[in-house]
């Protein structure tokens, strides 16, 4: 699962399900039958390999990656699923590796070192590059217009090169923070504001340039990668202005001849809570160019296609991601492979289980009678990038698209239910009536009827400190209105992104159920009359 946090707020419901409570379906002797393939056997089968050391923690863009994808496309290819990207199983995505060219930066004629006085990063270098100099340099503190306070004002930016600190909100209390969107909106609109001005450069103040580590620098030398998605292009767009981020060393160097620093500055804006921008009179120079190679990178779906003329067009789909994050950078380490077991391994593995069921039913002539899109994603670790990138490039129509059930970490045992009497009998159950309470009904009746399991419901709590909701796959499905549902286990101190997370402690019984628990809502789902409804706003609200 991914660490980043992501955007919005969401609403909801309950702490945790009674299937006592719920009235359940009348159990499908058929998708009980068919459902004997997720077994625990077969699941460690497939995660012994996934997770090995020879994967080598299957980083996106890497070796043990490309392993785990073509072993998915095998697989999928062996029990009978199709290929639907024109007959092929893998959706590749434009991936690449961007590398700094060259850089220079010069003040007052002295020349400045990379990574030591600045950084510039491959991501934010336009095609074309950079070139610029001036005799001044116009330091407009927090970059921040808002209330009454503004640190434009009373200071011409056009066309300027402009210094900046990277971050904070001066007008804040002490210990308050900044709700999420505001500040959205201050940096949207200091980005619009600055592009009005046309403002001929951006010096950041980072102190992050003070305190390189070697394993960022060597990430930086390595290059960067990234994935040339709808938002990235727009985001993109911004590059043609230059942008450095630079020690508070340099700054220091900059503010000299005005007999201040970079932490009397601070000091002095917030104790007083009023600008202190102004021109700096000192020559500033830059240039930089980048380099960008296409990286393999791919999303491995398999097709299983309905048997209801009527009904084949829709499609369910179940994902999982089948990256981790690498290997260890720590020469020292003794042991270097993120086996990332748990963290998607399980998830992934669930699918894989979950694909040989649906598939030994359609042979057996009980096949769905919706279409299932089985879709082991790439690149979740780095920013949810493969399932982004198929919501931008759906294979097949949104509108089509009935369901998400995505399976992130379902192979351990959470910290909160470490030692309690239900410890190996619950799941977290996440997004099920953010936007379809048909689809949070027919959970509740699919767990009363086949799994009785616990389903907690603690992160569709809207004050979920860790917004659970919204750093998994699942996610770029319900940004286009279509309802999911996350499966997750609660895993997040123990082991979790380090070399611990090994196949030796994922419980596979529980790993099958949580499984067949998600086997038997797309069995539903693939086979009612009607797709769920969307009737909610996507944050658990009826809409209205």
């Amino acid at each position: 699962m991914n660490k980043k946090f992501l955007t919005l707020g969401v609403a909801s419901l309950l702490t945790a399900s009674s299937f006592a409570q719920v009235k359940p379906l009348v159990p499908n002797k058929d998708a009980i039958r068919f459902s004997k393939a997720i077994n625990p056997e077969n699941g460690f089968k497939h995660l012994s390999v996934l997770a090995s050391d020879e994967y080598e923690g299957r980083e996106t863009g890497k070796k043990g990656a490309w392993m785990a994808a073509d072993y998915i496309r095998n697989y999928f290819k062996s029990i009978g699923l199709k290929g639907p990207v024109n007959g092929e199983y893998f959706q590749k995505i434009d991936l690449v590796n961007l590398m700094l060219k060259e850089s220079h930066v010069t003040l007052n004629g002295q020349v400045k070192d990379y990574q030591k006085d600045y950084l510039v990063l491959p991501n934010t270098i336009s095609d074309k590059g950079f070139t610029f100099s001036s005799d001044e340099v116009v330091f407009v503190g927090y970059g921040l217009k808002k209330d009454n306070y503004d640190d434009f004002a009373g200071v011409d930016i056009k066309g300027k090169v402009i210094m900046m600190f990277s971050n904070g909100d001066p007008t804040l209390k002490q210990g308050e923070r900044m709700d999420r969107n505001a500040m959205m909106k201050i940096r949207k609109d200091r980005a619009d504001y600055l592009a009005q001005n046309n403002v001929k450069a951006i010096i950041t103040i980072d102190p992050n340039v003070d305190r390189l580590s070697e394993a960022y620098k060597k990430y930086l030398n390595d290059g960067q990668v990234m994935v040339k998605t709808k938002s990235m292009a727009e985001a993109q767009k911004q590059n043609d202005v230059p942008r450095i981020s630079i020690s508070s060393a340099l700054a220091n160097e900059i503010l000299k001849s005005t007999n201040t620093t970079v932490a009397d500055l601070q000091k002095k804006i917030i104790d007083s809570k009023t600008p202190a921008s102004q021109v700096l009179n000192i020559p500033f120079s830059a240039s930089a160019t980048k380099t960008e190679t296409p990286v393999r990178c791919e999303n491995v779906l398999g097709f299983l296609e309905g048997s209801d003329p009527k009904l084949k067009n829709e499609v369910l789909v179940l994902t999982g991601h089948y990256d981790h994050i690498g290997l260890v950078n720590d020469p020292n380490a003794k042991d270097k492979v993120n086996n990332g077991a748990d963290d998607d391994g399980s998830g992934t593995t669930g699918v894989l289980l979950m694909a040989k069921a649906f598939t030994d039913a359609k042979k057996a002539g009980k096949g769905p009678k919706r279409s299932i899109l089985f879709m082991t994603v790439v690149g979740e670790e780095k920013g949810l990038w493969g399932s982004d990138w198929y919501s931008e490039h759906p294979v097949f129509p949104v509108e089509n698209t009935i369901a998400n059930l995505n399976t992130d970490m379902i192979g351990r045992i959470g910290e909160e239910y470490l030692g309690k009497p239900d410890s190996a009998n619950y799941i977290y159950s996440i997004g099920s009536n953010m936007l379809s309470s048909d689809l949070g009904k027919l959970s509740e009746q699919v767990n009363a009827t086949y799994t009785k399991m616990k389903l907690d419901y603690k992160y569709d709590d809207p004050k979920d400190t860790e917004r659970i909701y919204y750093r998994s796959d699942h996610y770029n499905f319900a940004k286009l209105g279509i309802p999911i549902i996350f499966y997750y286990d609660g895993m997040l101190q123990q082991d979790y992104h380090k070399p611990g997370d090994e196949v030796s402690k994922i419980n596979f019984p529980l790993l099958a159920k949580r499984a067949q628990l998600t086997y038997y809502t797309a069995w539903e789902l693939a086979n009612q009359a009607k797709r769920p409804v969307v009737d909610m706003d996507g944050a658990g609200h009826p809409k209205k």
